[in-house]
């Protein structure tokens, strides 16, 4: 057995209401994966959420991602024995696929270097430090989520802005969060499919509507990161939230108590968990609701980071 690597990669929050498929916070909660190469075989440990339920073979989403890094550099995947601490809700809204993705792709990028791989030979025509920049990370990650809103600040940290160039490459903009802002977290105890979630969503949407909601987004970016006195009305959304409403009746009914209260409530990604933007601490025991768990997180600055090298 080799050396092992760790990484440790946010939850995230994206659309943040208005900014659908696009912007996205880190989240000061982690998961934390280690892998390292064997002789051969698989061996994977889960501790925490999704242990006893995810698949403990290559179908499980950290491993497919480490497949992809190895592909991107030519290089067969080798033996592998990875450990997983979850702390991140599956389906919730927060980021876990995102998270899975990143920490494969980051790990796969460190073993796929020649001297981690058993009886690797010379120098592969594409090294992993320079096929599998950051660019090219991103640019995995996405094309495996599926868009950029989650795997951006999961790897960047932050606030980020996530945009596709017209090649369709993610484009991205990482913005720091005003200190002021202080975020709030209803996790919800059940699990929704981002799937079916998207699967609501109308093919098309009233001009009205979507000029309202690229203006709050503008507003947004400036709320988030240079005055937050505007974050209620700069969290308004008329794209996604309320054709999603019918499948998280809990979420909606929380969200709309706390925005009728002054929060600047919106559903975390595509839910069912909810998130609040508030400029002062919140009495979170007024605000405990049946299947959610409340609890103040601070935005994670950093993004994924390898630990213990």
């Amino acid at each position: 057995m080799h050396r092992a690597v760790t990484v440790r990669v946010p939850a995230t929050s994206a659309n943040l209401g208005p900014g659908f498929d696009s912007f996205g916070l880190a989240l000061a909660r982690y998961d934390e994966v280690s892998a390292c190469v064997t002789e051969g075989g698989l061996v994977i440990e889960v501790d925490g959420v999704g242990a006893g339920a995810v698949p403990l073979t290559d179908e499980h989403l950290v491993v497919k991602a480490i497949a992809r890094a190895f592909a991107a550099v030519d290089t067969p995947v080798p033996g592998l024995h990875l450990w997983c601490r979850n702390t991140i809700a599956h389906g919730g809204g927060l980021g876990s696929s995102a998270a899975a993705i990143v920490a494969g792709l980051l790990l796969g990028r460190e073993l796929a270097r020649p001297s981690a791989v058993p009886g690797a030979a010379g120098t592969p025509a594409a090294p992993a430090s320079e096929a599998l920049n950051d660019a090219h990370l991103l640019a995995l990650a996405s094309e495996m989520e599926g868009h950029p809103d989650n795997v951006a600040p999961a790897l960047l940290g932050g606030f980020t802005v996530a945009v596709a160039d017209p090649a369709g490459r993610p484009v991205v903009a990482r913005l720091a969060v005003h200190p002021d802002v202080r975020v709030v977290v209803f996790t919800a105890r059940r699990s929704s499919s981002t799937r079916h979630s998207r699967g609501m969503l109308p093919a098309s949407v009233p001009h009205a509507d979507a000029a309202a909601n690229a203006a709050s987004a503008g507003l947004l970016v400036h709320a988030l990161t240079t005055e937050p006195s505007y974050l209620l009305l700069a969290t308004r959304d008329l794209l996604h939230q309320h054709y999603r409403a019918s499948a998280m009746p809990e979420s909606t009914l929380l969200l709309d108590d706390l925005r009728a209260a002054g929060i600047a409530a919106v559903v975390s990604g595509a839910g069912p968990s909810v998130l609040a933007l508030v400029t002062e601490p919140m009495e979170l025991a007024d605000w405990q609701r049946p299947g959610f768990d409340v609890a103040e997180i601070t935005v994670c600055a950093s993004g994924a980071r390898l630990i213990g090298r």
